[in-house]
Formats: C-alpha cells, sequence, structure tokens
C-alpha cells in the first residue's frame, strides 16, 4: 500500500518526540486494525513551514496542533469551529474535500469532562496558573461553568490577570480550584513548579495539572501533601484525541 493510499492523521508542534498523540492514535490503529490509517509528528520550527507540509501530503486527513503554535496556526486555517473561535485556540485541524481547513478545540471537551466528577460547590473561583493557547481552553470551560477566575502570570498585561507574588492567604484560602497551564514540572524537569503559596492550601481544593508526565508533578505532589485533591491531565489528553477522531470522521 502506498502512502498515497493511506490516511494521514498527526500532531504539529515544536520539540515534540515525547508526544503522547502519536502512541495513542498508533495504538488505537493497531487495536482498530485501521491498516489503511497511519500517524505521524509533524516537528517544526516555524509556522510557514505546515504550509509545505500540505504540499508534501496530499493524503492528510486531520491533525493535532500543539506548543508553540496552537494561536500561531489561525491565519492559515479556513474557517474556525463555533468552541475554537470563541476560545482563540486550536489543537485540531479538520481537512475537506474541497481543501479547506476546519480549525477546532477538543481540549475544552477533554478538560471540562475530566474536571466536573471532581467539582464541589466550593470550587466556585479558580486560578489558571499560565497564559498560553492551552489557558484559554480551560477559562471557556470554567465561564461555560459559571466558575470565577483569574489568570496568574509573570508578566500580568490585563485586569484579568496577578502576579504570582500577589496572591495572598485571603485570595489562596477563597480560591479551591487551580489549575496549572504552565509547562512547568514537565519530563525531565521534573523538580520545576508553578511558584504558588502552596502551605494556605487544605483539603478543599482542588489542583489540576494539565501535565502527565510525570504522573504527579511536583505542582500536584505539593498540593496532595496539604490534603487537597490532585489530578493530572493524561484524562484530558485521552478525551481530547477521541473527540479530534469523532470530529476527523464525522
Amino acid at each position: 500500500m502506498t502512502e498515497n493510499e493511506n490516511k494521514l492523521y498527526g500532531l504539529l508542534g515544536e520539540n515534540i518526540s515525547y508526544s503522547f498523540s502519536k502512541s495513542y492514535f498508533s495504538e488505537k490503529f493497531k487495536n482498530l486494525q485501521l491498516n489503511d490509517c497511519e500517524y505521524t509528528n509533524f516537528d517544526i520550527a516555524d509556522i510557514q513551514d505546515f504550509l509545505r507540509i500540505i504540499d508534501q501530503h496530499e493524503n492528510l486527513k486531520g491533525l493535532n496542533v500543539t506548543i508553540p503554535y496552537k494561536e500561531k496556526i489561525l491565519p492559515i486555517l479556513t474557517n474556525l469551529d463555533e468552541t475554537a473561535s470563541e476560545i482563540g485556540a486550536v489543537n485540531t485541524i479538520k481537512f475537506l474535500k474541497n481543501g479547506d481547513l476546519v480549525g477546532c478545540n477538543t481540549d475544552a471537551f477533554g478538560f471540562e469532562n475530566s474536571l466536573k466528577p471532581l467539582l464541589k460547590s466550593n470550587h466556585n473561583k479558580a486560578f489558571i496558573l499560565g497564559t498560553g493557547g492551552a489557558s484559554k481552553a480551560i477559562a471557556y470551560v470554567l465561564k461555560k461553568n459559571a466558575i470565577n477566575f483569574k489568570f496568574v502570570s509573570r508578566n500580568p498585561s490585563s485586569k484579568e490577570e496577578i502576579a504570582y507574588e500577589d496572591i495572598t492567604e485571603k485570595m489562596m484560602k477563597e480560591t479551591n480550584l487551580v489549575i496549572n497551564c504552565t509547562p512547568l514540572g514537565t519530563s525531565p524537569k521534573t523538580e520545576l513548579f508553578p511558584n504558588i503559596p502552596y502551605h494556605f492550601i487544605s483539603e478543599n481544593h482542588l489542583l489540576y495539572d494539565l501535565i502527565y508526565n510525570p504522573k504527579i508533578t511536583a505542582f500536584l505532589a505539593k498540593g496532595k501533601a496539604e490534603g487537597a485533591t490532585i489530578k493530572n491531565g493524561l484524562e484530558m489528553l485521552q478525551l481530547q484525541a477521541e473527540e479530534s477522531w469523532r470530529i476527523w470522521n464525522s
């Protein structure tokens, strides 16, 4: 079977050899005996290289998008679905037969459906650590579920953002949901963690880390030590991957 007879899917990003997506979909295709489907990494240094990939692979059916291209990809796409348009970031691209490229966001779907079973009535205020493309999907979900939030940034640039050093004891005790959207703590630099006042965390807190490797990051370990409920990003990734697959085949 030639490459052009295969249905090609992949991940667009930079420095993505660690990728969850390739191993997940390769295993999925194997289990479902989808011998005409292939998933590969497109590791590019510049978003303009995306156009070269499209030209070289006429059999592309869908792509996932990761750091640092979730926002940079927007001008190249034909249009966005409603969720991606509202979020302002894309992690899934559907290739239509007429050549159009439709941007979608399944991060929101994955996050919402992995978070909801853990939510309690006191989880009505949140800190979103980081302001990258992934944080936009998180903010979208929190807004949808009537959870007030503040972005925490090293360099605040709007009234929705505060600096790490400005988090007070009162704020920490009132804000019982903390979501790490930064890469701090990702393997191999597992000793790193966002600089929040962990000693004000209690059993009332829920700490969610989008990172899945390691299973328990330093961020989650510090929260667990104070009695908090913790959750890593693996289920979110699995759910968003399945939603991507649904979109590509709908």
